[in-house]
């Protein structure tokens, strides 16, 4: 096995979820069964949350409060509700996890937006009592916008509902319907019992009537990379590296994290918006050099030729640039406390590059019951639609379905720079 080979290996035992759903569908109470049942919590923290006090240790699952695993403000603790994103690691012997646990209050979509940004895998909680909630269409469409691979719904609390097939099959049934219409079709659905651990790390015995997988051995299946490095290349440059020491008086070498692609030693890259060309000289790593390096690995490239790159631009191979456009189009969540209007100036922030952007237009507002595109004057906190930016420079991007990272933006305001909105590009 190759060098390279070996570190991506390393790279796909890691997987990046999120839970999220509606208020008290139990995502707290989830990640707090997976950390015990993998034994991914440590003593002291099953001491500090269980549920009888004055007790020296923990004799089963059951004395544990699970939830406070995960909420940790006290503010959390007082109200019994998730505010803000709580990230959980926990590993099995075939994969590491990094887990976030997202609120589920409409007040705080924005907290979930930032949790699911880099996920690989999303688990959709929904309450077998409830069916599917408004906040459960919210998320699941926001994870569709945000285009996560792998969407796993989880109908949890089956033991409040007395396991019954039925009301599983219908809310599979409804959620099929809903992700089909935005395009989802790839969607597991599985019953569980959170508080029970039925169907999460283990069957037991009130479900036999379904046959798929648990949760834990889903996630242990998943493609954690998918296909980023067989995407075209594309290196925004976060830094021009010039140390000028004795050693290295000539030295210059751009600094960033490859967002998708592979390159090599001699690979001829151009540099946007110059355009202008050279070959790779040296790709070097913290670990020294490669001859190969690839998403999403953070390297230094030097070039053979003295070209004009600096931070904000981006490094793409020959004949396989980005677009290159002064106006955009993109699915925007609205986070912001003011609403976003038509004629308003933010910053957009993208990779590693800033640019001012005017808001030319509110083509629609989307309505997470329908999915309907509404037509609106302004976009409120936690809504969707999708916006025509007019922007002062030209901007070189990918639309957002081929490259996360290069399709992605977020918008500041001038005047607070607090983050108000985030957008996917069409």
């Amino acid at each position: 096995m190759t060098e390279l080979n070996i570190k991506m290996a390393e790279e796909i035992e890691l997987l990046r979820l999120v839970t999220v759903g509606s208020v008290d569908d139990g995502k707290s109470t989830l990640i707090g069964r997976l950390l015990v049942d993998t034994k991914g919590a440590f003593e002291d923290q099953l001491l500090a949350v269980r549920k009888k006090k004055g007790a020296t240790h923990i004799a089963s699952a059951a004395e544990i409060d699970l939830a406070m695993l995960t909420d940790g403000l006290s503010a959390e603790r007082e109200q019994g509700i998730t505010i803000d994103v709580a990230y959980r690691y926990f590993a099995t012997p075939k994969r590491k996890f990094i887990m976030a646990d997202c609120p589920g209050h409409e007040q705080y979509t924005r907290n979930m937006v930032t949790g699911a940004s880099t996920a690989h895998a999303a688990i959709i909680l929904i309450d077998a009592r409830n069916g599917v909630m408004p906040q459960t269409k919210r998320h699941t469409h926001i994870l569709g916008l945000l285009n996560i691979p792998h969407l796993i719904v989880a109908v949890n609390k089956m033991d409040m509902v007395g396991h019954d097939q039925a009301v599983f099959e219908n809310i599979r049934t409804e959620m099929q319907e809903y992700c089909a219409k935005q395009g989802i079709n790839d969607l597991i659905c599985l019953p569980m019992s959170a508080l029970d651990g039925d169907m999460v790390a283990v069957r037991g015995d009130n479900m036999d009537w379904y046959d798929g997988d648990t949760l834990l051995e889903t996630l242990e299946s998943l493609s954690a990379l998918g296909d980023i490095d067989t995407k075209p290349f594309r290196l925004p440059v976060q830094l021009v590296n010039r140390p000028q020491t004795a050693d290295l008086p000539d030295y210059r070498g751009f600094m960033g994290t490859i967002a998708s692609g592979t390159v090599k030693v001699g690979d001829e890259v151009v540099a946007v918006p110059s355009g202008n060309t050279s070959t790779v000289k040296e790709i070097v790593t913290f670990d020294g050099h490669l001859e190969e390096a690839f998403a999403p690995q953070s390297v230094t490239l030097t070039l053979n030729d003295e070209i004009d790159v600096s931070r904000g631009d981006m490094l793409t191979h020959a004949g396989d640039k980005a677009l290159d456009s002064k106006e955009l189009t993109a699915n925007v969540c609205w986070i912001g406390d003011e609403p976003l209007t038509e004629r308003k100036k933010y910053l957009l922030k993208h990779t590693t590059n800033t640019v001012k952007a005017m808001v030319a237009s509110i083509d629609f507002r989307r309505d997470i019951h329908t999915l309907n595109k509404d037509e609106s004057d302004e976009l409120a906190m936690n809504e969707i639609g999708q916006i025509t930016f007019k922007l002062m420079k030209p901007l070189h991007y990918d639309a957002y379905v081929d490259n996360r990272t290069t399709g992605s933006f977020i918008l500041i305001d001038t005047f607070t720079n607090n983050t108000v909105g985030a957008g996917m590009i069409v």
